[in-house]
């Protein structure tokens, strides 16, 4: 059965975008990006809502012609468009790039899903994490923690009605002064 990770970039105080949506606070430099180049290699599958879906289907998939790109996010552009994603959506129409739609939330479903893929299957956004944290159902959290306070925006956690333990993994300092926390939860 496929372990469910969830990891995203992260403000020291929390949050995955500010309260404008926006992430230019991130610092994601080749070395980061290679990072997560490799968590995603590590993935079977992608676990996606539809907005997190949208906005990487209208990028990574021509990230190869892109003039502005380099060797590390064309990397990433094939790692995703040749792996499974599943999108969680009442409103699409269709998906694209190794896709399938999946009408239900994810909550209702993940149980067979994770039946259909021995390896890990990685949580897109906050969003369409929240069910599964509130469950603790997520196995990995990878947080990059970067040295930014917002003050506001998008949380990584959801608001929560009994703690979730979990356990220090892994550690890593990025030159750009970011850190890596990976922990598994304690059940």
């Amino acid at each position: 059965m496929g372990r469910l990770v969830y990891g995203m970039n992260v403000s020291l105080d929390g949050y995955v975008a500010d309260a404008d949506g926006g992430l230019e606070w991130t610092i994601v430099d080749d070395e980061i990006h290679g990072w997560w180049n490799d968590r995603i290699r590590e993935a079977e599958a992608y676990l996606y809502g539809r907005r997190i879906y949208e906005l990487m289907a209208a990028h990574w998939p021509t990230a190869e012609a892109d003039p502005d790109g380099n060797p590390t996010t064309r990397e990433f552009g094939r790692i995703w468009t040749a792996a499974p994603k599943i999108v969680f959506s009442s409103t699409l129409e269709a998906v694209a790039w190794n896709s399938r739609l999946e009408r239900s939330r994810i909550e209702d479903v993940i149980d067979r899903i994770r039946t259909e893929f021995n390896g890990d299957l990685d949580v897109a956004g906050p969003t369409l994490a929240a069910p599964l944290i509130r469950r603790n159902q997520i196995d990995v959290y990878h947080l990059v923690v970067h040295p930014t306070v917002l003050g506001a925006g998008l949380p990584f956690f959801p608001d929560l009605e009994r703690p979730i333990g979990l356990r220090l993994v892994a550690t890593r300092r990025f030159e750009s002064g970011a850190f890596y926390l990976g922990y598994e939860a304690i059940r």
